[in-house]
Parts: structure tokens; C-alpha cells; sequence
């Protein structure tokens, strides 16, 4: 009779038991690698009371190193991926045993890649892997806005890789997200993958006063842009993808503005903003970096964007080096924020922070950078902190990961002189690029030295008619010397230097619009030139590069090369020696410039 007892006893743990791993299995249900950031991650259904994998252990091996995932159940098909890129050759994750439930993961590596570069994060129950040491930020600052319009961290790693089918689509909202990440077809293929998986735009609600952008993610905003003819304001997101079903729809918010968003570039969304009152739309960010509301300041009533008030509560400083310096502020319940970039101001929106200590912040920033920024109350609660800087300023601002802490990084320019001072009348040194014996990038009898000083002409037509003063390096068909053309700006103290040039290709089908800076204190006017060029021109936007050419790196103003089209494209020939294109082009520049000295 006892063994009975002791056989149901026993039974009764094992049924106990079963139930127990029953509830506690994790199924993995997507795998993904990710090309931008050079991670894989791994899914899991969120349904369990405990965490995935508390802790990861790593398993060296020659050539190879691996993870086990405890208590897993593979519900795709087995993964294996295979790289042509050194570092990494192949990736491997299927399921190890069925009793006990373990799923492998096996990173196959070159002899000289070190597995120690393999950095593992747990995200609720999602598993992320970074295979090396890219661009991966403090992990509790995410930034959320940046002056620059281009970073190497937006640079995608283009990669063929050979993968099996693990995901079939359906119509359902984690299916969108997963679009996200660029899922794979049906059968095993070798495909080029180019991932934008920072943040993903799945839904936009227009209101009176603004436009809530609703995504998946983190979010960045970069130096908003002014446009012209119509007037409108432009927001880039860069790392981003948005939804198919909400691109390039225009939608009326009131009776003067609208608002369109669409993908810009491959891994870029941009929203425009029509409006006569562009100077008082601001972006503010939610509590969870997960959306942002692009809004009239004016029209907004900023009690609706919280339920809790929070107070600032620590004051820091950090020096980076000579140039950059960060004011860090600490509150103790999550912060709403909004973000205004002038010219000559950084002013940040608290919507929901009720108290500081006004002794503790100014003694907490004197003898700093910040030693003369202010905070303003606001009615019935919120603060805003204003923050002096130079327009050539590079500002960069940062939000933790629990929204309780914000970091403002302002990067001052290298100087080789003292600025000038304001004057009326600005003046602009343009460079029509080669001439004389030097024809540059030639294709029959159509040159680069006669198309860059016909748009030349044009630009500074323009510019004369808007009051600016305008030299040239070159005004007739002659050859001047690199080493002139920057002695000859040197000698006129310009505002600002522009060279345009023609590029030229061995592969006739590249065509397009380049913009070139070197040093700091040249980026914002490249910038904003470029974003002109790549509104008004129909060309192929191939973005900022920092490039060393000797007129823009020799000169003592901020100074800029443009590389207006492609003179060895058939197409795009034609249209860089007609009026239309001339014309356009110098339009574009002269708005660019005036856009420069006015924001």
C-alpha cells in the first residue's frame, strides 16, 4: 500500500512537472539579420511568466562559437545563413534536442575574428546578437534629434547572403512589422538584404494642429529644412521605413496647411509640412520614444500630452573633448519633450516637468558651455530651456531609455579665425570648376568647364538680384590654378564659398546630385544647399560626402563642392546642357543659399 501511495505521489510530480515546462516554453517564431547593424535578432513569442535566457553563455569552439537557448521550441524552419563577407561566414539556428526543448545558435567566424566582439541584449523576450563592434550607442541613450542630414551610421552594409524560407505572409499587424525587416520568399535564394530596422512608421493621424506619427522602434529626427514656392517645412527620419498603404497621401489639417509623408530614400522617411507659418511647427516625443507629434506650438494645448507631472532632479555636464560639451538633465517620472533648432537657440519644450532648483541648475553649469542658458516657466505647468548657440553649431540631443533623463550635445565648430560680423550685404564666392586648358570631365564636344560656368552665371544673376555680393573665381573660359582660386576667396572674406562641378562615371548608367564638405563648420551649409538640389532637381539624390578636395578644404569660410549631374550618362547630358536644367540647378543653389543665411 505504501508503494502505491509513493506511485501516485510520483505521478502527480511528473504530471506538476510537465505542466510546468508546458507553460513555460518559449517559441522562437522569426529570425532576422539585420545588415545595417550587423545583428541577428531573434523573436519569441512574449506569453511566459519568466524571462528568456537570464543569462547568456557563450561557447568558444575553433572557428565556431555557439549559445543554447533553454526551454525553446522552434516554430519556423531551421535557419542557415550564408555570408560572403569576412568576419562572419555562416549562421546556424535550429532545434538541438526535443527532451529537454533546446534551440542552438552557431556563428561560424574567420580565424582572425574574435568572438569576444559578440555582444548579446535581451529586449523583453527578444533576443539580439551584435556580431561586431559597429556603431552601437550607449544602450540607455537613444538619439532622437541630430543636426546632420547624413551620418556613417546610416551607411547600410549591402550583403548576399543564402537563406531558407522561415516566414509566410499574412495580413496581420506583426506581418507588417516584419515587412520591416525585408522577409525573405518562398524557397531558399541568395538576395542582397538591406535592412532599416530603427524605426518603422505604421501609422499617421492628421489633426487641426499637427500630424502623430505612430511607429515601432526608436525614433531621430533630423535638422528640420525651409522650402519654398510653396512655403513648407521638411522633417527627415533617417533608419526608417514607412508603411506602403500610408506613403505620398496628402492630408489638410486646417484650412492654410497640409501634410504628405513618403519614403524619401531607401532608408529615409520624410514628411512635409505646407504651411505659411513654418517657424511654429515643433516635433515633441512621448514618454516612450515610440511616437512623436510634429505640432503647431501655437495651436497646441500642451496639458493633453501627459497624465503625470515629473520634477528635474540632477544636473551633470560632460566634456568630450575641446569641442563638445553635454548638459544632462535627470527627472524622477518620465519627461514629454519637444524640440525647437534656430539659428541662434536650442530651445527645449518640458511639457510636464513642475519643479527645479533654480540654484542648483546655475551652479550646476557655471563656468561651462551652459553657463548662459535660462529656464522659462510655463503655464499652468511645463519649463523651456533655451540654450545659446552658434548657427554652425552641430547639436545633437539624446533620451534615455526609461525617458527619464535627457542629454543636449553641442559639437562647436574648429575656428581658424574669429567670425565676422554680421554684415548686410553677405557676400558669396562662386567657383565654376575647371576652365581654359583644363576642360574637366568631357563627352564629344559638350564640357564641364562650359556647362559649371554657364550655371555659375546663373546663380550669381540670381544671388545679385537678392542683394547678396557675388565674386567669381573665373568669369571667362580660363584656366585658374586650385591654389588661386582659394587665394582669390582668402582675399574677399566671403560669407560663404560654393565650387560646382560636373561628375563623370565609367558606368554610364550612374547619374545624379553630389554635395561635398570637409570641414565642420561647412556641414550645415551643405546641408542645406543639397536638400535645395534634391527638391527642385529630378536627379537621383546621392547624398552628403566628406570629401578632401583642396578649394573646400583650403578655404577659410564654410565652403562646399557641388557635383550637379553626370555628364557621362547619355540622359542626364542632355538635360545638364539645356536652359531648363541650367536654370533649375542655379535656382535650386540660390535657394539653398538664401535658405542658409536665413535659418
Amino acid at each position: 500500500m505504501k508503494k502505491f501511495f509513493i506511485l501516485i505521489i510520483l505521478f502527480f510530480i511528473a504530471i506538476f512537472t510537465q505542466s510546468v515546462f508546458a507553460e513555460d516554453i518559449f517559441k522562437i517564431s522569426a529570425a532576422n539579420f539585420d545588415t545595417s547593424n550587423s545583428m541577428i535578432v531573434i523573436n519569441i513569442q512574449d506569453e511566459t511568466t519568466t524571462p528568456v535566457l537570464e543569462d547568456i553563455k557563450l561557447i568558444k569552439l575553433e572557428n565556431r562559437a555557439y549559445f543554447d537557448i533553454p526551454s525553446s521550441i522552434l516554430v519556423i524552419p531551421k535557419q542557415d545563413w550564408i555570408f560572403n563577407t569576412k568576419g562572419i561566414n555562416e549562421i546556424k539556428i535550429n532545434q538541438f534536442t526535443t527532451n529537454p526543448d533546446v534551440v542552438r545558435v552557431v556563428i561560424y567566424h574567420d580565424d582572425d575574428y574574435n568572438p569576444d566582439n559578440l555582444k548579446f541584449l535581451r529586449i523583453k523576450n527578444n533576443i539580439i546578437v551584435k556580431l561586431k563592434n559597429s556603431e552601437w550607442e550607449d544602450q540607455y541613450f537613444h538619439k532622437t534629434y541630430r543636426d546632420e542630414h547624413s551620418s556613417s551610421s546610416d551607411f547600410y552594409e549591402y550583403l548576399n547572403v543564402e537563406m531558407p524560407v522561415f516566414y509566410q505572409k499574412t495580413e496581420t499587424i506583426t506581418d507588417k512589422i516584419q515587412e520591416a525587416f525585408n522577409t525573405i520568399e518562398p524557397n531558399r535564394v541568395k538576395k542582397d538584404l538591406k535592412l532599416n530596422t530603427k524605426y518603422y512608421i505604421n501609422q499617421i493621424s492628421p489633426s487641426t494642429n499637427g500630424i502623430l506619427i505612430n511607429g515601432f522602434g526608436a525614433v531621430t529626427l533630423e535638422r528640420p529644412m525651409v522650402l519654398q514656392n510653396p512655403l513648407r517645412i521638411v522633417y527627415d527620419i533617417p533608419n526608417t521605413l514607412v508603411n506602403k498603404e500610408i506613403r505620398n497621401t496628402e492630408h489638410k489639417l486646417n484650412e492654410t496647411d497640409t501634410v504628405k509623408i513618403g519614403q524619401f530614400e531607401v532608408n529615409k522617411a520624410r514628411i512635409v509640412i505646407t504651411t505659411p507659418n513654418v517657424s511654429k511647427y515643433i516635433p515633441i516625443y512621448s514618454e516612450d520614444n515610440q511616437s512623436i507629434l510634429i505640432a503647431n506650438i501655437d495651436k497646441l494645448n500642451h496639458t493633453s500630452l501627459y497624465t503625470n507631472t515629473s520634477d528635474m532632479i540632477s544636473y551633470n555636464t560632460e566634456k568630450t573633448n575641446a569641442q563638445t560639451s553635454s548638459m544632462i538633465l535627470s527627472f524622477n517620472h518620465p519627461v514629454v519633450h519637444g524640440i525647437q533648432r534656430q539659428n541662434s537657440n536650442l530651445e527645449i519644450y518640458l511639457y510636464n516637468v513642475a519643479r527645479y532648483n533654480e540654484d542648483a541648475f546655475t551652479t550646476a553649469y557655471k563656468n561651462t558651455y551652459f553657463s548662459t542658458s535660462k529656464i522659462d516657466l510655463m503655464q499652468p505647468v511645463g519649463m523651456k530651456l533655451s540654450i545659446p548657440i552658434e548657427p554652425d553649431t552641430l547639436v545633437n540631443t539624446y533620451l534615455g531609455a526609461d525617458s527619464k533623463t535627457l542629454k543636449f550635445q553641442i559639437t562647436e565648430p574648429k575656428r581658424t579665425r574669429p567670425p565676422k560680423q554680421p554684415v548686410s550685404n553677405k557676400t558669396v564666392v562662386i567657383d565654376p570648376g575647371h576652365g581654359g586648358t583644363d576642360v574637366g570631365a568631357i563627352r564629344g564636344d559638350i564640357t564641364e568647364k562650359s556647362i559649371t560656368l554657364d550655371v555659375s552665371k546663373r546663380v550669381k544673376n540670381i544671388l545679385e538680384k537678392k542683394g547678396y555680393k557675388v565674386e567669381m573665381t573665373r568669369e571667362t573660359d580660363k584656366s585658374v590654378s586650385l591654389q588661386d582660386r582659394v587665394a582669390f576667396s582668402e582675399e574677399k572674406h566671403p560669407d560663404i564659398f560654393i565650387s560646382i562641378h560636373v561628375n563623370s562615371s565609367e558606368k554610364p548608367e550612374i547619374t545624379g546630385i553630389e554635395t561635398h564638405y570637409y570641414r565642420q563648420e561647412s556641414l550645415s551649409l551643405a546641408q542645406t544647399v543639397h536638400a535645395s538640389l534634391a527638391s527642385n532637381i529630378k536627379s537621383k539624390n546621392r547624398g552628403l560626402f566628406k570629401s578632401k578636395f583642396y578649394v573646400i578644404n583650403h578655404t577659410t569660410a564654410p565652403a562646399i563642392l557641388i557635383e550637379i549631374g553626370f555628364i557621362s550618362n547619355a540622359g542626364e547630358r542632355a538635360e545638364l546642357i539645356s536652359d531648363k536644367r541650367k536654370q533649375a540647378t542655379a535656382k535650386a543653389i540660390a535657394e539653398g543659399v538664401e535658405n542658409y543665411f536665413k535659418h
